[in-house]
């Protein structure tokens, strides 16, 4: 079980200011533990310290920032299973997704260390003429600064390590606002990250209402600001942000396109698909909304698609049967229950699933969904997925960027000339060849075009962003 209360973190110590923001089980809808909730005033002072921070951080050589992230894999690893049980509860994540997503926390960390001490640099030839005769370049990367990090409700753990980790990697003091309605994980984070010797200031992990926390994004002290969350909030905090640098990873509304050579792989393209679209409850910014699926396989694909999504198991996201639990509020199952009105009502049909009781939303497959539709056009971020067919596979990938998202996209093909067409021609910022648009290795480059966003995450490229390139021009003397 969760504590019966949980500090923020300021300047790398446990602060019990409050017990202000009630975190419910969003199974249940009790209140499930309670947390300390930061105001401007402590936003303020976290900034403050971090700005303090930076000559000792600078000063913080690679080998210790590698130790304090081994340490925190050693004890994610030791804590595991209070991890994983903290996010079914707080996110209503089923258990086996959670246990899921602590194990990719582990991973990133663990990428982060390896990183840390080989953020290298490079010597530049400049003799590119006779005027620069005896003069030799090099470069370095150096830490940018204050970093303010905001973080979502879906992957409350491992979206956070994603700014955490290379964060502490590249030696850069951060303030984190995690998502008020997921901030346990992260404060379990704060905790441990307190028990290392990281320069005073070097974090500060401080839930708090979006209302209230003007400061991460517009207070000039910070470098740079890390965003993930949905479009509409990422880009109206890049409009107030200023000077900064700006990271945002926003939504989308991710297609996979099923050629016509796969007929005898559809067991596992479908069994691939209703992962996709359903794990998590949909909740996922590159979880499966559409499915192009070539007209040859079309019929055959659709009826196991349906009975596999009918097998789904809805209820208690402890119960490790479970694939389908809440969503994270009853509101946010209102507004996809009415996407998908609407778009039954300009003629879609619903062909598995459906139902909806609270937060408890079905499994759900439609066909025959307009292109005009918000449930077509939007991110659904829940757990329906659209069926449609196509003839010509060009056709299919311009279905696909007839989208304002771009985060990534799935073909499933044995054609080598379509992969590198699909790579060629898609307008997203990851292509994912015979599996789902949802696949995401923690090393590998993240993110998105369109409104899906700006820059990459991944640990290494993550770095690259939290550091400048300093240059050094040397003059031989004769």
């Amino acid at each position: 079980m969760l504590q019966k209360t949980y500090p923020y973190y300021l300047a790398n110590e446990a602060v019990a200011a409050n017990t202000d923001l009630e975190v419910t089980d969003k199974f249940s809808g009790e209140v499930a533990t309670r947390v300390a909730m930061a105001d401007a005033a402590a936003i303020d002072k976290a900034i403050g310290y971090a700005v303090d921070a930076m000559p000792a951080l600078r000063a913080f050589p690679p080998f210790k920032r590698q130790a304090v992230l081994e340490h925190c894999v050693k004890r994610f690893r030791e804590r595991y299973d209070e991890l994983a049980l903290a996010l079914c509860i707080e996110a209503g994540k089923p258990i086996n997704d959670s246990k899921g997503e602590v194990t990719r926390l582990i991973d990133t960390f663990k990428v982060a260390a390896e990183e840390s001490v080989r953020i290298d640099g490079e010597i530049i030839n400049l003799e590119i003429s006779p005027r620069a005769k005896g003069y030799h370049g090099y470069v370095k990367r150096v830490p940018i600064g204050p970093c303010s990090f905001i973080s979502p409700f879906n992957f409350p753990l491992n979206l956070t390590a994603h700014k955490v980790a290379p964060a502490i990697a590249a030696g850069v003091p951060f303030v984190l606002k995690p998502a008020s309605r997921t901030p346990v994980g992260a404060l379990i984070m704060g905790e441990i990250l307190a028990e290392t010797d990281l320069p005073k200031g070097a974090f500060s992990i401080l839930p708090a209402h979006r209302d209230g926390a003007d400061l991460f994004t517009t207070d000039e002290r910070f470098k740079l600001l890390s965003f993930t969350g949905s479009p509409a909030v990422g880009w109206e905090l890049k409009k107030k942000a200023g000077k900064k640098k700006v990271i945002l990873e926003l939504g989308g509304n991710a297609a996979a396109i099923v050629d016509g050579d796969q007929g005898g792989k559809l067991d596992y393209v479908v069994d691939r698909l209703a992962f996709g679209a359903f794990y998590q409850s949909g909740q996922s910014c590159i979880g499966v909304q559409r499915i192009l699926v070539h007209a040859k396989v079309y019929d055959v694909l659709r009826d196991k698609l349906i009975a596999k999504t009918k097998s789904l198991v809805m209820g208690d996201p402890r119960d490790e049967k479970t694939f389908v639990g809440p969503m994270i509020s009853e509101s946010e199952s209102r507004r996809l229950a009415g996407w998908m009105e609407s778009a039954v009502e300009a003629g879609a049909k619903i062909v598995a699933g459906g139902k909806v009781e609270g937060a408890m939303f079905e499994a759900t497959l439609l066909e025959g969904v307009k292109r005009d539709t918000d449930l077509y056009r939007k991110e659904a971020f829940g757990p329906v997925a659209i069926l449609e067919r196509f003839d010509d596979f060009d056709s299919a990938l311009a279905t696909v960027n007839d989208s304002d998202f771009g985060l990534q996209a799935g073909v499933f093909t044995d054609s080598l000339a379509h992969a590198h067409r699909a790579w060629d021609v898609l307008e997203v910022g990851g292509v994912v060849i015979n599996d789902v648009p949802s696949f995401r290795v923690d090393n590998m480059p993240y993110g998105g075009v369109k409104d899906s966003g700006l820059g990459r995450e991944g640990v290494r490229y993550a770095i690259e962003d939290m550091t400048e390139m300093r240059l050094m021009v040397m003059r031989e003397m004769w």
